[in-house]
């Protein structure tokens, strides 16, 4: 029955359909040769190095902080406290040592002053007059107008008012000094950082508060630095310190290093002595850089420096054109890149760029 039908199909399709099957058995063979894997077939990588040379490069230590008075005193009320009467002084403004900042409410303590006065000017009345009689009873003690117990007894009265003047002489004292802590007054010549009291205010010794005061001309930055930079600083080294808003820096010296580092953060402290200027206001924030000399180093681009667990590293070609893992130590950035100081050797060639997608030991091309 399959010759019957194959012969009644016309010869012109049969031949057609011949060639076709050829033509798809021909393309499966050399698609399946093709995709036979072959390391002739496979380029290298073409990777760009830099031939490393260390030069000197100025060093320098970059920090940031605020500008702060050097002295600063925090105001609160003394004494038993009360209720803000007065307030005479605002942020910014220069006050002189003494000055009268704020006042506390008197109606309390000021009465007892008064009182404790008064009682002064009797009781040294009363002792004038037991004096008095007791001089006269000495005088007369020879002709013996009075007896022996009469003068005693007058000797007697004029110590104890004696002493009563010295003991509301204490009192006043003590009244007069509670007045005084009324006044909130400044300790030195400075000015005023921060006022958190208003008029109406509840003020105790134990409170907030009530002014920040700053002594005049004395003026620094206060920075935290990286603790892998602290061994490079010494007091007495210059800064320079740039403040947001103002195009030129103000040159100072490093005044105090941090005794301790902080666990969580890995920061220590830096302060930088300043000169008194208008434009250093407390509370600013500002950046730091102090020069430490210069020092062999070798600056390689940002995209050349890779970092893992173990630390910092980079790739580089061999002599014979394979790859090798460096380690280096990276000690800062610069504009050009990233600074090393170990690592390397002059004339190696450092891969700049691809380095992640390279494996160590694998074999590369070199672009002129």
């Amino acid at each position: 029955m399959s010759s019957n039908f194959l012969s009644s199909i016309p010869r012109n399709i049969l031949w057609t359909l011949g060639i076709l099957a050829l033509l798809i058995g021909l393309g499966l063979a050399r698609l399946k040769f093709d995709s036979r894997p072959s390391s002739e077939s496979t380029p290298l990588p073409l990777v760009t190095v830099l031939a490393v040379r260390a030069s000197d490069l100025d060093d320098a230590v970059t920090f940031t902080g605020a500008i702060a008075a050097r002295e600063e005193a925090a105001l609160s009320a003394e004494g038993e406290g009360g209720r803000v009467a007065g307030m005479f002084a605002e942020v910014g403004d220069r006050v002189r040592a003494g000055a009268v900042l704020a006042r506390i409410d008197t109606s309390f303590v000021a009465p007892q002053v008064a009182s404790l006065e008064a009682s002064l000017e009797e009781s040294r009345a009363n002792a004038a007059v037991a004096e008095a009689d007791y001089r006269r009873a000495q005088a007369v003690s020879v002709s013996g107008a009075l007896s022996v117990q009469e003068i005693e007894r007058r000797g007697a009265a004029s110590v104890a008012t004696a002493a009563k003047v010295k003991v509301v002489g204490a009192q006043l004292s003590e009244a007069r000094e509670r007045l005084r802590r009324t006044e909130i007054r400044a300790p030195f010549d400075g000015i005023i950082l921060a006022r958190s009291a208003e008029v109406g205010q509840l003020a105790g010794p134990g409170g907030a508060p009530l002014f920040r005061i700053g002594r005049a001309g004395a003026v620094e930055m206060r920075g935290n630095i990286a603790e892998k930079d602290l061994p490079r600083l010494s007091v007495g080294q210059s800064a320079r310190v740039r403040v947001t808003g103002v195009g030129a820096p103000f040159e100072g010296r490093v005044r105090l290093i941090g005794a301790v580092i902080d666990p969580q953060s890995r920061l220590g402290s830096v302060r930088i002595d300043l000169k008194p200027h208008p434009d250093l206001r407390p509370g600013a924030f500002a950046r730091g850089e102090v020069d430490t000399g210069a020092r062999r180093a070798v600056v390689l681009p940002q995209t050349a420096v890779m970092s893992d667990a173990t630390g910092s590293f980079v790739m580089t070609v061999g002599a014979d054109d394979k790859v090798l893992r460096r380690p280096v130590t990276a000690a800062g950035m610069r504009t050009e890149g990233v600074v090393i100081t170990a690592g390397l050797a002059d004339g190696e060639r450092v891969i700049v760029t691809a380095a992640p997608y390279l494996r160590e030991g694998e074999q590369v091309r070199v672009a002129p």
